[in-house]
């Protein structure tokens, strides 16, 4: 059984060595997407085009191996970057498949901006439905790469950053690389969303202006946004985020988020999830947002909704906080458990005794493992030339593990 030869092409297909020229040429079976296929239209072999879902692609070229038939794929730049490589050695076998890498559309594009390209962010919207990858490499990193697709073409993603309030990056588009049709712009957001773009195209995002207030863990309450008196105070936000344990990809819940701080630092540890601020008020809403904004933490969404209802929609949480209590009549709780992912961590914050011994009977019942701390701060105040502590309500934090 002859191996798989997966091959990038590069900006250049006609610039290949020979010997990957003699390899394609000598192919019986072309494996690649409709634009790399045309590129060979007079190429005698079978043309097997690559569209989602994979796995038909994937059971056409076994069969062409069976068949003891020659089979090369062509890729863009490098197979293993953002590519179908990985794809091929999972199904096939490491020994099944010899890689040819060329170089990226990334290394391209860096090299017309004359900008390393080892330290920047980089996101494939290939085949996705959300934006959230791309929002969250941009709460974090000065430059972004994004491998776009039709659904998310530049001008797209210029309005659809700027309907989130994020306005603090500019766009370079690269359309039609290497072609005589080539062209490379940097746009603000306002004028990308204005201008047409080749189908052919990749983005960088580059930050202009640091946000209003640098995200950090452990902010002071007065830099958000808030209510009188409905903030989760830093010290207790502290102590309730290291009971979460969060991990980079941990989908988190925060439900009854408030103004946001627990979910807008959250995002800071689940930095490759996705975290969720669940909030039935319309205005704690809009102060979630504001403060989303303000911090740049472009990796929070707002949702506006009654719990437990809003929650069907939502993906399973590995992390599930809950600033706000158990719910009035405990059903928030029951969905959050139900809902949370094995393996996966709850953590309350309550200031009821009555809760507290509500929430302690429920998880005993479902016979989970659980710890309560109490929290008891006290600030200085001045006083008389001197200062004084005075103490914040005590708060229970409760975190439980499902079994």
């Amino acid at each position: 059984m002859h191996r798989v030869h997966t091959v990038g092409l590069g900006v250049d297909h006609k610039d290949l060595a020979p010997g990957i020229i003699t390899r394609i040429e000598s192919a019986e079976v072309l494996v690649g997407g409709d634009r790399l296929l045309h590129l060979f239209p007079d190429h005698p072999g079978v043309k097997i085009s690559i569209k989602s879902p994979l796995e038909g692609v994937i059971q056409s070229v076994k069969e062409e191996m069976h068949a003891e038939r020659k089979v090369v794929v062509l890729a863009d730049g490098d197979p293993l970057f953002f590519g179908i490589g990985k794809r091929l050695i999972d199904s096939l076998g490491r020994e099944m498949v010899t890689l040819h890498p060329n170089v990226t559309t990334l290394q391209e594009a860096a090299a017309r901006m004359k900008t390393p390209w080892h330290n920047m962010e980089i996101v494939s919207l290939h085949g996705r439905k959300d934006i959230l990858p791309l929002l969250a490499a941009l709460a974090k990193s000065d430059r972004v790469a994004v491998y776009t697709d039709p659904d998310f073409h530049p001008a797209g993603l210029a309005n659809d950053l700027l309907g989130r309030g994020i306005e603090l990056f500019d766009m370079h588009v690269f359309e039609d690389l290497g072609m005589k049709s080539e062209r490379v712009g940097r746009f603000t957001l306002q004028d990308a969303v204005k201008t047409p773009f080749s189908q052919l195209n990749f983005v960088i995002l580059e930050r202009t202006r640091t946000p209003e207030i640098p995200l950090s863990l452990g902010l002071d309450d007065d830099l958000y946004l808030h209510q009188k008196g409905l903030i989760t105070k830093k010290e207790i936000r502290a102590v309730g985020l290291s009971a979460l344990a969060l991990e980079p990809n941990h989908t988190v819940w925060d439900l009854g988020a408030g103004c946001g701080p627990v979910a807008i630092e959250a995002s800071l540890l689940a930095h490759k999830g996705s975290v969720l601020a669940v909030e039935k008020n319309g205005d704690r809403v809009q102060l979630i947002r504001d403060n989303i904004r303000r911090m740049g933490a472009y990796g929070v969404q707002a949702i506006l909704g009654e719990m437990p209802q809003c929650l069907t929609s939502l993906p399973d949480p590995d992390r599930i906080f809950m600033g706000g209590g158990m719910g009035e009549d405990g059903r928030v709780l029951e969905v959050a458990a139900r809902r949370l992912k094995p393996g996966g961590r709850l953590v309350l914050h309550l200031v009821l005794m009555g809760s507290l011994a509500r929430t302690r009977d429920y998880l005993q019942s479902l016979k989970w493992s659980f710890t309560v701390t109490q929290v008891a701060v006290s600030r200085s105040r001045s006083i008389a030339g001197d200062q004084r502590l005075a103490a914040l309500n005590p708060v229970f934090i409760v975190a439980a593990d499902k079994r």
